[in-house]
């Protein structure tokens, strides 16, 4: 089971000037002036047996064809397994066509059965390609948090000890920064 979700707009704060010292009693104090060296965006998958990350794919954008081929670089990356389970909230791109199109691949659909995005067959609307993606016979499974829970996915308690213990606090003078380990 794999726990998926994106970090977007993840900044490259360099600051200008060092934090105050730490003094008995008072929290630490931090300049506010920073210079911005880009952003990147963060795709993760969480292994909620292990609590271990697992494939990251980090890049200037979270688009619908960078979500599949993380999915892609994630499935072969481990040919042993059977059957992957994802994780994942209600997001457009883990409801996409090119990921319903990654899923069907080796399987016995026709053109017609998946149809036209936005007309007909799966590939209708956002409803049919999600029920068609946690079809629970496929290699690859997406089990889709509810609306407005997507904090019950594991790795939103990841990201979120992340942003508060390393990224927040950080200090990073380039995006390269932020992907290499400190």
């Amino acid at each position: 089971m794999v726990s998926n979700d994106e970090l977007t707009g993840v900044q490259a704060l360099e600051r200008n000037h060092p934090g105050l010292p730490l003094r008995p009693g008072k929290v630490e104090r931090r300049e506010f002036e920073y210079t911005r060296h880009g952003t990147l965006s963060f795709i993760l998958n969480f292994e909620v047996g292990t609590g271990q990350v697992g494939t990251v794919s980090t890049g200037p954008t979270r688009t619908e064809e960078d979500y599949v081929q993380h999915i892609r670089r994630t499935v072969e990356a481990d040919p042993s397994v059977n059957r992957w389970h994802f994780i994942v909230d209600n997001l457009n791109i883990h409801q996409s066509e090119g990921l319903v199109r990654y899923v069907a691949e080796g399987l016995d659909l026709t053109e017609a059965e998946l149809g036209v995005k936005g007309k007909s067959g799966i590939l209708q609307s956002m409803a049919t390609r999600a029920a068609f993606l946690s079809q629970p016979e496929h290699r690859i499974v997406f089990h889709y948090t509810p609306k407005h829970a997507s904090w019950m996915n594991q790795v939103e308690i990841w990201f979120s000890i992340l942003v508060r213990k390393v990224i927040k606090r950080g200090n990073f003078t380039s995006v390269d920064d932020l992907v290499a380990p400190h």
